[in-house]
């Protein structure tokens, strides 16, 4: 409890500092736009956020956005220790494990944006809660009435940030996954799994069919072919990869390639070859055509894409922190001494500006203010108490000794697989950035936890019916008595007692 006001109370601070919400040019107008005109899907981001800033939206208020997301935070730190505890760890650990995720400066900022990240993170966590609640019952399994909503939960997430889309088939490997053994063909581990995957599919699929009578493909959105272009574009080599005389244009010439512009800057540039190439780089022909080209490069030189991963990685363990994949985006992930600027005149949601859309949502002439001394204490904390990058190195290696040696080897497999899929998925197929990094922590902290859990030695007995051993018979005339389970004695119902 100390732990979670201390937490609470940073949070206060930093709704009394910053008014409403802190913003994230481009991606914040994008999905304020979408949550006041959510009357088709977009072809460029999917638009579960801002279904849930539009149920927000009578309120006219900003301040509330905010106050509600910091809440979900302060939820996620609370999931990881009642987990945690119910794998009997104690309760100092258990709190240990939730410092991070209560008290990290980039955490608590990146809470306060008006960005998807947030509740991304609140539907998985909330969802592996369910899964894993009954963590110390008798059956390595979940119940299907807890694997069902947490499909949904799961399957939301997929909606609110398409990078959740890897955990799906993730979590149904692990779900059919018994304490021992490889793969079951129980009846009471297949309900679970089934439960989870319709239930995950439900959003999925609706949005999908939604965007299909919008657009005419079925698809969440058409511009991962993009991101995938700019993650293989550094070192994409035509004599090597072949391509299609069609889509030979996609491979950058040397002087733009030696930029070495990140692709998270790359792919918005005016004469990056895609945007020279297609009219419209988000079309579902445009797209496939991104996609197979990265796809070809991808198995023609994996040395080469290996790297580039393996360089993305090393930025969210290191302790320098870089300025990608541009100094003034890495800037937006720390409290800000001033107001933020909103551009004008270009529309950013299909209608109005990014600075008359925040009015409308917010009522109010200012949506962006920084109050003092508030906002210079944060600058501060911020500064001074974050997740160090090889501290996160480490916290990540930890769980690879419980899934190998640990008593809850499953629930570690599980929640440290959703750990690094959000690493290792946005670098493998777009690109490293540190808002992909910041949601990794919690289940990285719980993940450790597990591990140092420890399991009941009865653990897998308590299901197995209690069987009374025969009495061993002696030799010679047999000794009765009227109390079962004396010693030489047998059941009462099959042998009489003999008279007091």
């Amino acid at each position: 409890m100390i732990a979670l006001t201390g937490g609470a109370y940073f949070r206060w601070v930093a709704v009394r500092g910053y008014p409403g919400v802190l913003w994230f040019t481009g991606d914040s107008y994008f999905y304020l736009g979408r949550a006041l005109r959510p009357d088709q899907p977009s072809p460029s981001k999917t638009l579960g956020y801002s279904f849930a800033l539009r149920l927000l939206e009578p309120f006219h208020s900003f301040t509330l956005v905010a106050v509600v997301q910091h809440l979900m935070g302060l939820s996620v730190a609370v999931m990881i220790y009642a987990l945690l505890r119910r794998v009997r760890l104690p309760g100092w650990l258990a709190a240990m494990a939730t410092l991070p995720v209560l008290y990290d400066g980039y955490t608590i900022e990146l809470e306060h944006l008006l960005m998807s990240e947030t509740l991304f993170v609140f539907l998985i966590a909330a969802g592996l809660t369910l899964l894993l609640w009954r963590i110390r019952g008798p059956l390595p399994w979940p119940a299907w009435w807890l694997a069902l909503p947490a499909g949904l939960l799961l399957g939301y997430a997929v909606l609110v940030r398409s990078a959740g889309a890897p955990l799906i088939p993730a979590i149904l490997v692990v779900l059919l996954l018994p304490r021992r053994g490889w793969f079951t063909l129980k009846a009471g581990a297949w309900l679970p799994a089934i439960a989870f995957a319709v239930a995950a599919a439900v959003p999925i699929v609706a949005y999908a069919s939604w965007y299909h009578a919008e657009r005419g493909s079925y698809a969440l959105t058409t511009s991962d072919g993009l991101y995938m272009w700019g993650r293989v574009a550094s070192f994409a080599d035509c004599e090597k990869i072949k391509p299609p005389p069609e889509q030979r244009p996609l491979c950058m010439d040397p002087a733009l390639k030696s930029e070495h512009d990140p692709p998270g800057h790359l792919i918005w540039r005016s004469d990056a070859p895609p945007r020279q190439l297609y009219e419209s780089v988000t079309t579902p022909e445009s797209n496939k055509e991104l996609r197979d080209f990265a796809l070809h490069a991808m198995i023609a030189q994996p040395g080469d894409y290996w790297h580039v991963i393996a360089d993305g990685v090393g930025k969210a363990f290191s302790t320098h922190r870089f300025p990608v994949p541009t100094s003034a985006t890495e800037e937006l992930y720390h409290f800000p001494d001033h107001p933020h600027t909103f551009p004008g005149g270009k529309s950013w949601g299909g209608g109005g500006s990014a600075l008359s859309d925040a009015m409308t949502y917010g009522r109010q002439f200012h949506p962006s203010r920084v109050d003092r001394p508030y906002a210079d204490r944060m600058i501060t904390y911020q500064r001074e108490v974050s997740m160090p990058g090889p501290v996160l190195g480490v916290l990540f290696c930890v769980p690879v000794l419980g899934v190998l040696f640990g008593r809850q080897r499953r629930a570690v497999l599980l929640v440290w697989g959703t750990a690094a899929t959000l690493l290792l998925f946005p670098i493998a197929s777009a690109d490293f950035d540190y808002r992909y990094v910041v949601p990794t922590i919690p289940f990285v902290c719980l993940a450790v936890g597990l591990s140092l859990a420890r399991r009941e030695k009865r653990d897998d007995e308590e299901a197995r019916p209690r069987v009374l051993a025969r009495p061993r018979v002696l030799a010679g005339p047999r000794v009765v008595t009227r109390w079962l389970g004396s010693r030489d004695s047998r059941p009462r119902e099959t042998d009489p007692a003999t008279a007091p």
